[in-house]
């Protein structure tokens, strides 16, 4: 009887993160960046249907790098979770937090368990209420969840575009100045033009529904939604 082909479990577990990384690595990069009256998410995302960026609940955003079939199951398990509570409880309860630590859960326990991890990382955006703060939560393929301040990316670039809005970014900053300063970090990270935009507010000024695309004329300085 021949012997079953033995794997230590901390190379197990480096081979899972160095075949998850390969394929985040491969994904346009998102970012997300602080203006004066809300939060601006920004992808590079030449295709018209396929959305990286999502609206999830009343002043929640959901963005996704990775394998598209993945982050999406995720976002659409999210929704689900977040009907069910506003309906159980009231629209107050549900929250960023709540939302990233049940993807983060989710994440850790695939990465743990199956044999494939999910090549995705994912970002969770939430507008804050009166004076409240902004929230903005980066979760990574192995389940790691990270509280983001101002401004926060993902995807292959992500340490690139969060390098350059350490010096682009300003308290206070209009959406248009958000706007240039985004575009100006991409240029910096992926040292060209990006092939196309998805573009998101989650803004104070549209009302309890927050969530608003832009087209690409809002990089040319108009502004109307989708």
């Amino acid at each position: 009887m021949s012997m079953p082909f033995y794997v230590a479990p901390e190379q197990l577990v480096r081979d899972k993160a160095e075949f998850a990384r390969k394929g985040i690595a491969r994904g346009r990069s998102i970012l997300a960046v602080e203006f004066d009256t809300g939060l601006l998410l920004m992808a590079e995302n030449p295709s018209r249907t396929l959305r990286k960026i999502a609206e999830v609940y009343d002043r929640i955003a959901f963005a996704g790098v990775g394998r598209y079939n993945e982050f999406d199951t995720l976002r659409k398990a999210g929704v689900r979770q977040a009907d069910l509570m506003g309906y159980l409880y009231s629209r107050e309860d549900v929250n960023a937090m709540a939302l990233a630590t049940a993807f983060a859960q989710t994440l850790g326990s695939i990465f743990s368990h199956e044999l494939k991890p999910y090549e995705v990382e994912i970002l969770i955006a939430e507008l804050g209420v009166g004076d409240e703060e902004n929230k903005l939560y980066r979760i990574s393929y192995d389940g790691t969840l990270s509280d983001e301040r101002h401004f926060a990316a993902i995807g292959g670039k992500a340490e690139g575009l969060v390098t350059a809005l350490e010096e682009l970014w300003r308290e206070g900053m209009s959406l248009e100045e958000a706007l240039e300063a985004g575009r100006e970090a991409f240029r910096r990270a992926e040292e060209r033009e990006p092939e196309g935009w998805e573009l998101v507010v989650l803004d104070a000024v549209n009302g309890r529904r927050s969530f608003r695309r832009l087209d690409d004329a809002a990089m040319s300085g108009d502004q109307p939604g989708d």
